[in-house]
Formats: C-alpha cells, sequence, structure tokens
C-alpha cells in the first residue's frame, strides 16, 4: 500500500461517518435535487428539464432512485459515494505531492461545511471538485496510456456534470498540455470534454432548436452571461444559505463565518511560496481553481456555496502545502496559535453545517405535511402541482409538476384546465398572492405554510374538489 494511503482513507471514512451523523438522518430534499432525481425516479413523473442543466448527477443518482422515493435512501448512497470518491481522486496525488500535504488537503476540503452537506445530496458540483481533482493530477503524472485515459475520464465527468465547467477547466489544462508539448495529453482533455458534453449537445438539438438556441436560453435563465462581480454574495452566501439569488437584500450578520474565506488566498500563496520543488502542479491547481471559478464570480450575479467547490478542492492543495510547512518549520508558540485557529475553523464549519442540516429536516417535516394535507382535498397519484414550490409538493406527493410561463413554463393554462378534468390538479399560492386568471374559480384551501412563509393556499378546480369525498376515484383518474 502506497504512503499515505491509510491515512486518506481514514480521512475518506471520517468524512463519510460525519454525513451519517449530522447531514443523513432525517434530510429532506432541495429542489434542485428533485428536479435531477425526478428523471429517473420510477416513483415520480420527471419535472421539468431547464436548459442549464445536464444529466451527468441523475446516472449516479439512479441506483438509489429506483430504490425508494424516500431521500434518506439518496443520502446513505450518496454520502458511501462520495467518501470513495474523495479517497480516489486525493490518491492519485500521492505521487504528486508529500503524503502530509495530500492527506491534510483531503482533510481541510472534506471538513467544509459545504462539502458535507453536499456529500450526500444529488447534485453535482462536488462531483466536478472530484473530477477536477483527477483530471490535473492525471495531466502532472507521467505519459503513459494509463494517465491519458484517466485524464479523458475525468474530464467526460466533469462536462457530464457540468459543460460549462469542463470549458473552463480545460483552459489552463490545455495550456499545460501545450507548453510541455504533450499532444497525447491534448488529445485526452479535448476528448474527454467532447464525449461528456456530447449528450447535453444532442439534447440541445432535440429539444431545444439547437446548441445556440440553448445556449441563450441557459444565459437567460441565468440571468445573463455579463461582466458583474459576486464576491459579495458569495461572501453572504457562506453564513449558510445553499442560494443567495438575489443577494443585495441579505446583510452580513455574522463575518466570522467568512474569515476562512478570506484567509484562503493568503494560505495558497504561501503554500506555492514555500513549495520549493513541487512549485508546479500546486500552480496548476490554482490555475485550474481560478479558471473553473470565473464564471461563478464574474459572470452571474447570484451565488451558491456549492459553486466554488471545484475550486476549493484544488485550494486546498497549496493551502495543506503552507499548513504541512508551517508544522515543520514554526516554533511551538507559532503552532499553538496554528492549532487554535484551525479548531476555530472546524467549530465554524460546524456550526454552520449543523443550522444547514437543521433545515433540510425541517424542509422535509414540512413537506410531508403539506402532502398530507393535500391527499385530504383528495390529490393524490396521478395529479400535478402548479405554483409555488410545486416541485418540491409534487416530489411529495408523487405528482408530476407543471408551471405555467415563467423560466419554467412547461405547460398553456387552458391545457392544465383541460387536464384537471382528467386528475387531480392543484395550485398552490403564497403569503396572500391572489392566483392567476385561469384559477379565479377554482377553490380555495388554507395549508400549513412551508418554511419561509408566512401562508400557502391551494387552488383545486371544481371537478378536484368534488373528488375529495371519493378519494378512490381521485386515485384512478
Amino acid at each position: 500500500m502506497a504512503c499515505g494511503t491509510r491515512p486518506l482513507a481514514v480521512v475518506a471514512c471520517l468524512f463519510t461517518a460525519v454525513q451519517f451523523a449530522l447531514v443523513v438522518p432525517g434530510s429532506g430534499i432541495g429542489w434542485d435535487e428533485a428536479v435531477y432525481v425526478s428523471q429517473v425516479s420510477p416513483y415520480v413523473p420527471a419535472a421539468f428539464f431547464s436548459a442549464p442543466r445536464a444529466r451527468g448527477i441523475t446516472f449516479l443518482a439512479a441506483p438509489a432512485a429506483a430504490l425508494s422515493q424516500d431521500p434518506t435512501a439518496l443520502r446513505i448512497w450518496f454520502a458511501l459515494l462520495s467518501g470513495a470518491a474523495l479517497f480516489g481522486s486525493f490518491r492519485l496525488w500521492l505521487a504528486i505531492l508529500r503524503p502530509a500535504v495530500v492527506v491534510s488537503a483531503a482533510g481541510l476540503f472534506a471538513s467544509l461545511w459545504i462539502t458535507l452537506l453536499y456529500g450526500s445530496q444529488a447534485m453535482p458540483n462536488l462531483w466536478v471538485a472530484y473530477g477536477a481533482l483527477a483530471a490535473v493530477a492525471c495531466l502532472l503524472l507521467p505519459a503513459s496510456r494509463g494517465t491519458h485515459a484517466g485524464l479523458a475520464a475525468a474530464m467526460a465527468v466533469v462536462a457530464l456534470m457540468r459543460p460549462s465547467d469542463a470549458l473552463w477547466l480545460a483552459l489552463p489544462l490545455a495550456a499545460a498540455a501545450l507548453a510541455s508539448r504533450a499532444p497525447g495529453r491534448l488529445v485526452a482533455l479535448t476528448g474527454g470534454v467532447a464525449l461528456g458534453a456530447l449528450p447535453w449537445v444532442v439534447e440541445a438539438h432535440l429539444r431545444y432548436g439547437g446548441l445556440t438556441a440553448r445556449l441563450h436560453r441557459a444565459g437567460e435563465i441565468q440571468g445573463g452571461f455579463a461582466g458583474q462581480f459576486a464576491f459579495g454574495a458569495q461572501l453572504r452566501a457562506l453564513s449558510g444559505r445553499t442560494l443567495c439569488r438575489p443577494c443585495s437584500d441579505v446583510p452580513l450578520n455574522h463575518p466570522e463565518l467568512a474569515l476562512w474565506w478570506l484567509g484562503l488566498p493568503v494560505a495558497v500563496a504561501a503554500g506555492i511560496a514555500v513549495a520549493r520543488g513541487r512549485r508546479r502542479p500546486l500552480v496548476l491547481a490554482t490555475a485550474a481553481a481560478a479558471s473553473v471559478s470565473v464564471p461563478y464570480l464574474f459572470l452571474i450575479g447570484y451565488a451558491a456555496p456549492r459553486f466554488l467547490l471545484p475550486a476549493y478542492a484544488l485550494l486546498a492543495l497549496p493551502a495543506a502545502q503552507a499548513l504541512v510547512h508551517a508544522a515543520r518549520t514554526w516554533r511551538r508558540p507559532a503552532l499553538a496559535a496554528l492549532a487554535v485557529a484551525l479548531a476555530g475553523h472546524l467549530a465554524v464549519q460546524y456550526a454552520v453545517l449543523d443550522r444547514a442540516a437543521d433545515r433540510y429536516r425541517l424542509t422535509r417535516t414540512a413537506y410531508a405535511r403539506t402532502a398530507q394535507e393535500l391527499h385530504g382535498h383528495g390529490v393524490r397519484p396521478p395529479c400535478t402541482v402548479s405554483g409555488h414550490e410545486a416541485v418540491r409538493v409534487a416530489y411529495a406527493l408523487g405528482c408530476s409538476s407543471r408551471q405555467v410561463g415563467g423560466h419554467d413554463g412547461s405547460i398553456g393554462a387552458g391545457t392544465l384546465q383541460a387536464m384537471a378534468c382528467l386528475r387531480p390538479v392543484v395550485l398552490l399560492t403564497s403569503d396572500g398572492a391572489p392566483p392567476p386568471a385561469y384559477a379565479r374559480t377554482w377553490r380555495p384551501h388554507g395549508l400549513s405554510p412551508l418554511p419561509g412563509l408566512r401562508s400557502l393556499h391551494a387552488y383545486l378546480p371544481p371537478g378536484c374538489a368534488d373528488r375529495a369525498a371519493t378519494p378512490r376515484a381521485a386515485s384512478t383518474g
């Protein structure tokens, strides 16, 4: 067994164990997750799949989705899978950097609340991070059929998960391949990106009228790809918000939660400075991290901490180099101060993770209650949910979700009204918002509010409301 493999395996096992202890129990499903998982679930009709999304994560989710609609099965599957991927992606670096640096980097990355929260979720960003780690390592390892295949496979995984991330990641790696005059690596790099992006491109022609049309629609949904400055938004999101859109009205009440983020560039610069003979791998990892961060810091006007997971994974390597160097050269008082700082960092990560995980548990209880209340009004599969939070409510019910207009518009008002003659249909509104014109004659029913809402109402067409007394007819309609 290679030196460092066992400690790295311990880190991966601890990473999975913490997820099982703090995140997995009672966790509900997120909005994006419901969209992804519904594509491969035999229990829930597929939700509308918008232009920016890629289907890579649905392939990983399929085994757990086939077993159960319960989010716990999904959480267990991804917690195990993410622990194994953490080990595998960092293990490649044991042949490039000192074992202490690699193990420390894995520990730093695995200890972030963002990594721990998304380790057990069906979301693509962490898998882009693992693919990026593997791709950079394979580019740095001695050229061979194995490393070329590994580079192609890693880039294909990244492109399957998020094609745009693969393109940004490929830029510095292609430059490094050209500089080292390694045509085989360049072929593997471009071939991997093309292979992984192929399903997205094919779907663009089948569903959106071509690649240009899909890119245009994706830009519309994400607010346009123009020069924007999202550093402040990312800073505010570090308090535990999984999505900050918009962020202008989010106060920075706890700046101490973002101190590690502000200190990361300093640690990275220090790690590169003290690396000496191993500087090139750290420079390339940093360049790749910077490149893959560009769209999330400069091209969109909102933030989610998970967007930067690939950058954090790569930057953990030079940051760990700085920590290992400090541990070997600093005197005891300085080391004691560093140990206190690391302990504080871990305490902050745990505090934010605990709050974020609590919100997911609260979400599960709330959506289960909403589903039960709608069951009482005769809403049972096959059924359709529209309006506010339709995706997650539909997932809890086992219904389809359809929206009239907006980014996820997938049905016309007349079609939705006609559908009510065949199956239960429900329109959800929140915080006193009136129903749209096509539903003004529908019957309102008050529901328990979901987290973050003051009120929630369900509007049911007369045909659906009448089924409340005959639920058997509703379930077979």
